[in-house]
């Protein structure tokens, strides 16, 4: 155990592989086939010390590096002094469940100023790209695709590859110059909202001459998504793309995950934080479609108090703040593992109890010194962790993994956490469970907290982090990650003030390029992000590109973005923690006069 190691890190090196191999979770960044671990570091001054050691060191920026690392060499990866902290990479999921609010945006590209993203390069990292379509080429039928980085691959095509494929007479002979698929078509779809065109089609996206970076992110397992490491990279090749094009850059991230605090702690949001002051840059991330997907419950206990709390609502007494808390947890079916995040501020504490569906009882340990501790109950093995504060976070976090001890399924039925105060500060508690895109439907507790379930890396503080709306109602979609627009948390990195998510865009049955050659309707916060994306781009275009303000990247675009979003039906009070600042309108951003 080191503490210079995340919880979950620390958790995946004192559990056995076979054990690993059966969570979602904790096999992440291992390669069994060379026997290491990928691991993400932030350090200072040099880690050229472990290269002789056998430790690939691949450098980012701002202090952060991926290490690939035998396992039998990550203690060295803990004892070298440059090494400040470590954590193991986090899988992502893509949030879909398809440009809409389109008058704001043809006020500014069908009349003056006549926007249209032009000398922007706009960075989409997602699953790769249809390149043949229409939708990215200009009209001499050339490729708006600047470079593509396909990391599943490892290749780098440029635009005179890309265009050579294009005129290829055969498939064959265009799959020798261009072997990059996107399988899924998530981001074809998202680069067509926020840049595509096509005449014949009559579409048109948010910023229809933005030139395109494709990093078509690696899938490096089974599983099929992409990991925080390939996400890092990605971001890595983006600023020194631009920088290199002398070019402002809008970077598109369409996909989240469920674990972590939510307080912009982790490694990545600070990362992010680090990259959107790096050069000309605005990054836009989607703030998860964990709205509605009961994947949440965050509650208060009294020391003093009486009464029980059940699943944050009080039963028994007239105390709001009761001194036990009852949370009920329903696992579904065929569930071959589930892992639970309890964070809580590391001043209080509480005694926890868990009981089975079958109702066996067993009372957690208050602290472990040794760091993983494991019990049974019924068919179910549990492996808990109690983590400690970090160097960039207060919170503590209570891990637990539940696996099949006999058979392939863990227990289904309700699991039920018995929390009882007995030195409280602040009497929170925040339980999460995995992201709804790897849970079964019907996992998931009574009576959840939609608030605060925006998915890393939104929850980055530098980010745009883009919300949905239903623009048939003009209405907050419920499924919309939520976030926060109060002082009242007492864990983690968040600042008063601060408001999550920034602003909301269209994001339900938004029309997007296929790859059979049409268009589908989409749903998803994955969809309403590259509509900012493209918003950003316009701004930086008239800004930037056309001089009218040099400095408009970052922040202020941030800033006129939140000024210029419109109010919408039923959101009385702005910023709140559905729809930030309101819905985004390009044209009331623009500064007049």
């Amino acid at each position: 155990m080191s503490q210079k190691f995340e919880n979950m890190l620390n958790l995946s090196l004192e559990t056995p592989e076979g054990v690993r191999e059966e969570s979602d979770s904790l096999n992440v960044g291992f390669d069994n086939e060379t026997r290491s671990w990928e691991l993400i570091v932030k350090y200072h001054g040099s880690l050229d010390e472990l290269i002789p050691q056998g430790i690939r060191v691949e450098y980012l920026i701002a202090g952060y590096a991926i290490l690939t690392v035998p396992e039998n060499r990550v203690d060295l990866v803990a004892a070298l002094e440059e090494v400040e902290y470590v954590e193991q990479p986090k899988r992502f999921y893509y949030e879909q469940i398809p440009p809409a609010g389109e008058d704001c945006v043809q006020l500014v590209t069908r009349r003056e100023p006549f926007l249209t993203g032009r000398g922007v390069l706009l960075a989409v990292l997602d699953s790769g790209i249809d390149y043949r379509r229409a939708d990215f080429r200009r009209t001499d039928g050339d490729t708006r695709i600047r470079f593509l980085w396909d990391q599943t691959l490892q290749r780098e095509f440029d635009e005179e590859q890309i265009n050579r494929a294009l005129r290829a007479e055969t498939d064959a002979e265009r799959m020798e110059w261009m072997p990059s698929f996107d399988v899924s078509g998530h981001g074809t779809a998202v680069t067509g909202i926020a840049a595509g065109r096509s005449v014949e089609e009559g579409y048109t996206g948010i910023a229809p001459e933005a030139e395109l970076l494709i990093v078509k992110l690696g899938v490096p397992d089974a599983y099929g998504f992409p990991r925080t490491t390939e996400v890092m990279r990605g971001v890595t090749y983006a600023l020194r793309k631009a920088a290199e094009l002398q070019m402002p850059l809008v970077i598109n991230l369409s996909f989240g995950n469920s674990y972590g605090p939510h307080d912009g702690s982790a490694l990545l949001e600070r990362f992010l934080d680090n990259a959107a002051e790096i050069g000309r840059t605005v990054i836009c991330v989607g703030s998860g479609n964990e709205g509605n997907a009961a994947g949440h419950l965050a509650g208060r206990i009294s020391e003093n108090a009486q009464g029980i709390q059940m699943d944050g609502v009080s039963i028994e007494g007239v105390d709001v703040t009761p001194s036990i808390a009852v949370v009920e947890l329903a696992v579904a079916n065929y569930e071959r593992s589930l892992s639970i995040q309890l964070w809580k501020n590391y001043s209080d504490e509480y005694s926890i109890r868990l009981r089975s569906p079958g109702g066996v009882e067993q009372e957690l340990p208050a602290n472990i010194r040794q760091g993983k501790y494991t019990l049974r109950m019924e068919q179910t093995e549990i492996l808990i962790y109690f983590g400690e504060p970090t160097p960039y976070s207060v919170a503590q976090e209570i891990y637990l993994e539940l696996l099949p001890a006999e058979g392939i399924y863990i227990n289904s039925g309700v699991w039920t956490f018995f929390l009882e105060a007995e030195r409280v500060v602040t009497g929170q508690y925040y339980f999460y469970l995995p992201d709804s895109a790897v849970r079964n439907r019907g996992t998931g507790f009574f009576r959840p907290t939609p608030e605060v379930t925006l998915t890393a890396p939104s929850t980055a503080a530098k980010v745009i982090t883009v919300g949905a709306y239903n623009p048939v109602f003009d209405a907050y979609a419920d499924f919309s990650g939520r976030g926060y627009a109060d002082r009242d948390r007492t864990i983690g990195v968040i600042t008063a003030g601060l408001v999550k998510p920034d602003l909301v865009a269209p994001g339900v049955d938004i029309a997007a390029p296929d790859l059979f050659g049409g268009y589908t309707a989409v749903t998803g916060t994955s969809f309403a992000t590259p509509i900012v994306s493209g918003s950003a781009a316009l701004l930086m275009e008239w800004g930037i590109v056309r001089g009218n303000d040099p400095y408009l990247y970052g922040e202020k675009v941030k800033a006129y973005l939140r000024k210029g979003a419109r109010p919408l039906r039923g959101e009385r009070e702005v910023p709140n923690d559905r729809v930030g600042f309101g819905a985004v309108c390009v044209s009331d951003s623009i500064p007049r006069g």
